[in-house]
């Protein structure tokens, strides 16, 4: 049994998610994306997919990094 690093819920089948040198168990994917996806620095949604980082800021898309000043960024066209 692991308690879920974000909800506290103490669950028999967790995800372990090992990101870098942090690791965590959750009981859902949707607990280990709040825990451990990282935010964007315009819209502070959680990045799933791969994103867009400049000068080590992450971006959820070319458009918020286009929206806080980052230019040369684009998204798949």
């Amino acid at each position: 049994m692991e308690t879920c690093a974000t909800c506290g819920n103490v669950y028999d089948k967790p995800l372990i998610v090992t990101q870098g040198d942090k690791s965590a168990a959750f009981d859902s994917f949707e607990c280990a994306i709040q825990g451990m996806a990282p935010q964007c620095t315009h819209c502070d949604c959680r990045i799933i997919g791969h994103g867009v980082e400049s000068d080590g800021r992450m971006y959820c898309c070319a458009h918020c990094a286009d929206q806080s000043g980052v230019s040369g960024v684009e998204d798949r066209v």
